[in-house]
């Protein structure tokens, strides 16, 4: 079985920087790590490797050091990766991107392709989806739980939904998106790393890739970002002490008869 895994690198930050003239995200001097739901769908293929045989593939589209991803994931386990890295793939909207990655995916074997459900960086999670409406294949989003057929020909699917959780069969090639809660991805140990830098790793170029250039990158793009900004912060309660309960459950019922609450 060959799995794809389409993976990106973002910005680690716990709060979002934005810069207030361009409205864009402020990413000089802030670290970059593998995207973490994409660490979530590398251990996915990894684990049904390990229990089916097989071989997995990383794949990105960024700029030179987006590389340290891909090593990442392959030290966790992957077999080969692939750097889409160009300056006409740059600028990209999520399309453009989808588009981009999967004219590449077409030119490999595959039986599984495993996405992250979103980047945190944009957390739109639509690359996902939109690389299987170009590939025409089957898509299974917000998966919790996955199981394989004994004959490695179809796959069973527990996805997540605001409702509840959904079990849905499709037989393979398929795309699915990897959420919170279906595994716990691994630490790449010593030896790990060691091996990733030993394994495969292909360079792909926009001439290589063979697409015209106004269908990829910002030229590409159908879609473009105005402007970014944190959401606002929520303002503190109200703190409400007494030494007697009773006094205390008196006082609430007063704020919320002076809100219009009660």
């Amino acid at each position: 079985m060959k799995i794809i895994v389409p993976v990106k690198q973002v910005p680690e930050v716990a709060e979002v920087k934005v810069n207030p003239d361009t409205g864009t995200l402020i990413r000089e001097g802030v670290p970059s790590i593998l995207n973490p739901f994409d660490e979530l769908a590398v251990e996915a293929a990894i684990q049904l490797k390990e229990s089916h045989g097989g071989e997995v593939t990383i794949i990105t589209m960024g700029p030179p050091q987006a590389k340290d991803a891909l090593y990442k994931a392959l030290a966790m386990g992957g077999d080969k990766a692939v750097h889409m890295t160009d300056r006409a793939f740059a600028g990209a909207d999520t399309w453009a991107t989808a588009y981009t990655l999967a004219k590449q995916i077409e030119k490999m074997e595959f039986d599984l392709i495993i996405c992250g459900k979103q980047a945190i960086d944009g957390d739109t999670a639509q690359v996902g989806p939109e690389i299987a409406e170009v590939l025409g294949i089957p898509q299974i989003c917000y998966a919790r739980h996955i199981e394989m057929s004994e004959d490695g020909k179809s796959i069973t699917v527990h996805r997540e939904t605001d409702e509840g959780y959904e079990v849905v069969k499709a037989r393979l090639p398929v795309l699915i998106t990897a959420t919170k809660g279906l595994n716990e991805p691994r630490l790449p140990n010593i030896m790990g790393i060691m091996k990733a830098k030993k394994k495969p790793l292909e360079e792909v170029d926009a001439e290589s890739l063979g697409v015209p250039e106004d269908e990829i990158g910002l030229k590409g793009s159908p879609t473009q970002v105005r402007k970014v900004f944190p959401p606002q912060k929520k303002a503190g309660g109200i703190k409400i002490e007494a030494e007697d309960p009773k006094e205390v459950a008196k006082k609430l019922v007063e704020f919320l008869a002076e809100k219009g609450a009660i």
